[in-house]
């Protein structure tokens, strides 16, 4: 017998790079308009979020290259990989978010792309503050510290 994948298996496409170059303050849950096309491709999990950014276009928040790739049964009407992705926020989120980075000088940095139980396609953004070189070695060495001090207390 085999087993039947559930509506919730898809796999979940993470930024892991985001958190090592940025300092995210806080987290927002965006909805994500999709086609046909990349939503099965999203779902083979081929997608990439490395270089992908949030931001404010004609009073709409938009997921910047973002990579998801062509669905390989897709015909003459597949969508390009790179293009401009509108993001589901309420008006009042967008205009706080669009404050923070203009006032603040943040950045809307994607942190992971998933599905919900209802097959909603997600975006997980972060109000992210750059990291300078020596931010990431301090963050470096307290995460071997932390590595290290729990392998003491195990023995």
């Amino acid at each position: 017998m085999t087993k039947e994948k559930k509506k919730n298996d898809a796999p979940r496409i993470e930024n892991r790079k985001a958190r090592h170059d940025y300092f995210i303050d806080e987290e927002v849950e965006a909805g994500l308009i999709l086609t046909g096309t990349e939503v099965k491709s999203l779902r083979a999990g081929k997608a990439s979020l490395g270089d992908a950014h949030a931001g404010e276009k004609d009073g709409e928040m938009w997921l910047f290259n973002s990579y998801i790739a062509e669905y390989d049964g897709g015909n003459r009407f597949n969508h390009a990989p790179r293009r401009a992705r509108k993001l589901l926020l309420k008006k009042r989120e967008i205009n706080r978010l669009s404050g923070l980075v203009k006032i603040k000088g943040c950045t809307l940095v994607p942190l992971r792309l998933y599905f919900t139980r209802k097959g909603y396609a997600k975006v997980m953004l972060g109000v992210a503050r750059g990291k300078k070189q020596y931010d990431k070695r301090e963050s470096e060495k307290q995460r071997d510290w932390n590595r290290e001090k729990e392998r003491l207390l195990k023995q």
